[in-house]
């Protein structure tokens, strides 16, 4: 159900918006952006977990998220994203116009967006902090549960390279306990010795199957490869995983879920 995007104002997509509001650009530490217990709201990436209205709950798809940086929110309603000016005045949340794709996914539940939407359109929305968890609550009493978003462990994780594109299939995992990295090229089977430390990487030289597949992965396997017997800088970013060796190489890739 591919339709082209589009860019268009969307009044209800406030709901998620005001999650994060703050005014100026003043760090989350300094009090500005904070609710509740004192918890800031700014700086945190927070994952929508559910939408309660009219009595009924409806569960967020994966990947609905909201997160505030310099008085802006953005995120994503589990399949359109959206963006909007957004500030706070002590509990009470408030937001600019909000701007969101217009896109019909496969396999995502888009009535959750609508009810979502519907539940929070235009509403003052109060906003209370406990823990890592965040609620919003309507005038009427309809709310929205959020739980702040861990980052995703580098140990462990099957990450999914995006890029450079070999279909998805390519993707590594690694052992910090054995001193390892395994896992897929796009075309060939890949492992070799990786030892992490200080915000660094040092892969060994890599042992590969040697089959051979049609050009495009193997044009990606061949920017991998370039990775391997040396050093790493490495970042992780949420769910995304960005390598970088001292030759320039970049790579992107994505956690598992």
């Amino acid at each position: 159900m591919d339709r082209q995007k589009q860019r268009m104002t969307l009044t209800a997509a406030a709901v998620l918006v005001p999650l994060m509001a703050a005014c100026g650009s003043e760090k989350a530490d300094s009090g500005s952006g904070s609710v509740g217990a004192g918890k800031p709201v700014t700086g945190v990436r927070w994952s929508v977990d559910s939408v309660t209205a009219d009595g009924r709950t409806q569960q967020a798809p994966t990947g609905a998220h909201v997160t505030l940086e310099d008085g802006r929110a953005e995120g994503s309603l589990g399949c359109n994203t959206f963006s909007a000016d957004a500030e706070v005045e002590g509990d009470r949340i408030r937001l600019g116009t909000t701007m969101a794709t217009e896109m019909a996914c496969e396999n995502q539940p888009m009535a959750f967006e609508k009810s979502l939407a519907r539940a929070l359109s235009g509403q003052q929305l109060t906003a209370r902090t406990h823990g890592d968890r965040l609620t919003l609550t309507t005038g009427r009493g309809d709310t929205v549960r959020l739980t702040k978003a861990q980052d995703a462990k580098l140990d462990g994780t099957r990450w999914t390279v995006t890029t450079p594109d070999t279909r998805s299939r390519a993707h590594l995992t690694f052992d910090t306990d054995k001193g390892t990295v395994s896992g897929s090229l796009g075309c060939n089977k890949v492992n070799a010795k990786a030892t992490v430390r200080d915000g660094h990487i040092t892969l060994g030289p890599p042992a590969t199957t040697r089959m051979m597949c049609e050009d495009s992965l193997m044009t990606g396997e061949k920017k991998l490869l370039r990775l391997f017997d040396g050093k790493l800088t490495y970042g992780v970013d949420h769910r995304t995983l960005t390598l970088t060796s001292e030759n320039g190489t970049s790579v992107r890739a994505v956690a598992a879920r």
